[in-house]
């Protein structure tokens, strides 16, 4: 599958719940293309308006509406790399219609503009849901569905693929050592074992955010991310072992 993501320069819809590392999976679809020394840009459509959604894709010129000003949507600033739109079966109908008519004809017109505009971007999308689900709900339009899913991938939930875990762990590792000057170089034991026998109710997100309030609080002396640097409410409903564990941990002294 990754060859072949890489060798073509289609569409790619990503099917997967919500947290399962979507952007995760396209950021890397987009690092492994011929499209990666350019620019990798991502919205969560679910977040924006429909109504300032077009606008930020398409841009605007000034005098469309009051207050706006000549300003470059996502497409010309992603010109020759990647755009991903997240959960684009948020979209309304309409703006998805709009997405359609570019994506065919390779060309948008800003909002308030009166010339198209050339645009050559690579288009990763989104769903929360199945696809089957999104177009029996009409979430989704069939027509845009063909032209997103010429490679469909579906992403299972991390309890699905434990062995994600590993390397996920390492890049957030790397990520948040950067941003608090920390110098954690893994997991102990203990904390991988905890980890490859969690559920992962939030998948791919919630590892992240464990990992990045790890390496928060840890103690400068440790190179390892320990159980006690773990946020406390990993540890309900788990085997008694990790209870006791939990029990005897002690509270974050903040301000010391």
């Amino acid at each position: 599958m990754q060859r072949l993501l890489r060798k073509n320069d289609s569409s790619v819809l990503l099917a997967g719940f919500t947290g399962s590392g979507k952007e995760v999976f396209a950021n890397a679809v987009h690092n492994a293309s011929m499209r990666k020394d350019k620019a990798f840009l991502a919205i969560n459509c679910a977040t924006v308006p429909d109504g300032l959604l077009e606008s930020i894709l398409f841009g605007t010129t000034k005098g469309t509406f009051t207050g706006s000003l000549d300003k470059t949507g996502l497409f010309e600033q992603a010109e020759g790399g990647t755009l991903f739109l997240d959960e684009i079966n948020s979209m309304s109908l309409n703006s998805q219609a709009k997405l359609l008519r570019v994506l065919e004809e390779k060309e948008i017109r800003k909002l308030g503009g009166n010339s198209n505009i050339k645009v050559n971007v690579r288009i990763i999308s989104s769903i929360n849901t199945t696809p089957r689900l999104a177009l029996q709900r009409g979430q989704l339009r069939e027509d845009l569905f063909y032209r997103l899913s010429v490679n469909t991938v579906i992403i299972p939930p991390l309890k699905d693929r434990l062995l994600d875990i590993e390397l996920l762990t390492e890049h957030f590792i790397r990520k948040f050592n950067g941003k608090f000057s920390k110098n954690i170089k893994g997991l102990s034991p203990e904390v991988y074992n905890f980890f490859m026998s969690y559920s992962w109710p939030g998948n791919v997100r919630q590892l992240k955010h464990v990992i990045e309030s790890a390496i928060n609080i840890s103690d400068e002396s440790s190179d390892k991310i320990n159980l006690e640097d773990m946020p406390h409410y990993l540890f309900e409903n788990q085997s008694t072992s990790y209870v006791e564990t939990f029990s005897h941990m002690k509270e974050p002294s903040y301000g010391e």
